[in-house]
């Protein structure tokens, strides 16, 4: 029977109704449990953590009261020699005729082991996720910040692994329209396998030479030069674009001078495409709006920037589109804080050899230092119009005086409008925010309706 008893049990415990240990029997399989026969005549419970205590308190409770109930098997930690603490998985068992209680016990060492590697391997795993995504975000931003133009491309499948903005900027996209494409379709006239076979070419090399290309969304000339590296086992190539116009303008000493000038000057200068949208701009202009970089205001739209919006770029590039420039036309400029600044502006229609580039602005602040000048102050309201409201002083009610004024300031901003947009009546309109129908009324009501004003 007791060789059954310790075949059938790592650990098998006999606890007299007092709670005191009266039997041990320790499976000779389980040598990490030792000798316990220091245990007989003991409290139990003293060999036991206080949270076992009450378990094994509550599980013997229920099994005195009711000799019909089965008791649900029972895990608790036992320590011993103070240090010394393993957890045995027990099913309790009546002794009949006898209050004692057997204990049959499993031990539940090498499993809580087991528990315990996967519970430091995980964490492990998630210390590693960690590192993973903060070495990424590092990764993307430096990517990101750089103002080299730059594509990584798995060489195998000629595919675009990831490229930062200025890359897309420069092909005339956005970076995630891009990534995941093929490269060849992002450049005209150009298989796959033949760009591919190109760029190893000149990745290996030893001049440093790029591969000349035409990109499909703007037609802009572009040279890639590529660079292989290997990353986690796979090859990879790191292939850094520069516009072939810009690489040629480099080496010009005029140019070098220009891109100075461009730098340095207190007038503000601003490069835009055919629809007002800012691809360039100078220090000047940064100041001028108040932004911190020119990040800011890349890729927004010019008339963000103009009191007037719209209208003020609209009549700007419909002039300079038909002409070909546009001087000294006066507006006021207001920046990402809201603060405004009277200023001059001209305006130049950009051409290439691949037609349309752009147009350029120079904006000058003419805002005046201290107070108005004279002529300044006659350019607002004439001495003939003031002299007229004078007059009227003495002679007619406040009302009066005022409705006198109002058609005066009236005529004043209507003849301005005219002025401004060189006698467009529908330009003049949408700056006054009139319709054409009811410019005209107050043209032909102020005497200003003439043959002469042509639109």
């Amino acid at each position: 029977m007791q060789n059954l008893v310790e075949q059938a049990a790592d650990i098998t415990v006999l606890v007299g109704a007092d709670g005191d240990v009266t039997g041990i029997s320790v499976n000779p399989d389980c040598p990490s449990l030792g000798s316990l026969d220091h245990w007989v005549g003991r409290p139990f419970d003293k060999f036991l953590t206080i949270e076992s205590r009450e378990k094994l308190a509550q599980r013997l409770a229920i099994l005195r009261s009711d000799p019909d109930v089965i008791p649900r098997a029972l895990e608790i930690n036992h320590v011993d020699n103070a240090t010394w603490e393993f957890p045995i998985r027990y099913t309790l068992h009546r002794i009949y005729g006898s209050e004692d209680v057997l204990l049959l016990g499993r031990d539940m060492q090498p499993i809580a082991e087991v528990q315990q590697r996967l519970v430091a391997e995980q964490m492990a795993r998630e210390r590693d996720q960690q590192k993973l995504r903060g070495e990424q975000t590092f990764y993307n931003v430096v990517l990101e910040a750089s103002e080299t133009p730059l594509i990584m491309v798995e060489p195998e499948k000629g595919r675009i692994r990831d490229l930062n903005s200025a890359a897309a900027l420069l092909l005339g996209t956005k970076a995630a329209t891009l990534a995941g494409s093929s490269l060849a379709q992002v450049f005209e006239g150009r298989r796959r396998e033949e760009l591919m076979e190109a760029l190893k070419s000149a990745a290996g090399s030893e001049e440093v030479k790029g591969v000349d290309l035409i990109a499909r969304r703007n037609g802009r000339a572009v040279s890639l030069s590529p660079h292989f590296f290997r990353a986690a086992g796979e090859l990879f190539m790191l292939c850094r674009l520069v516009s072939i116009d810009e690489q040629i303008s480099s080496g010009s000493e005029v140019a070098q001078s220009m891109a100075l000038l461009f730098a340095s000057t207190s007038d503000a200068i601003v490069l835009t495409d055919g629809k007002g949208t800012i691809r360039d701009a100078n220090d000047a202009f940064l100041e001028m709006t108040d932004a911190a970089q020119l990040r800011d205001v890349r890729e927004t739209n010019l008339d963000d920037y103009f009191a007037r919006g719209a209208v003020d770029l609209k009549l700007m590039l419909e002039t300079a589109h038909k002409k070909g420039r546009l001087r000294n036309y006066a507006t006021q400029m207001t920046s990402v804080v809201g603060t405004r600044s009277s200023v001059d502006i001209s305006v130049a229609k950009l051409e290439n050899k691949g037609g349309d580039f752009g147009y350029g602005f120079i904006i000058r602040n003419v805002t005046p230092v201290e107070g108005v000048d004279a002529e300044g102050a006659a350019a607002v309201v004439s001495e003939d119009a003031m002299k007229n409201v004078m007059d009227l002083v003495g002679t007619a009610s406040l009302k009066e005086l005022v409705s006198a004024t109002s058609d005066v300031v009236e005529k004043l901003c209507i003849e301005t409008a005219v002025q401004l947009t060189g006698n467009n009546r529908v330009a003049a309109a949408e700056m006054l925010g009139l319709s054409r129908q009811s410019l005209y009324v107050k043209l032909r009501k102020h005497g200003l309706l003439n043959s002469g004003s042509d639109d």
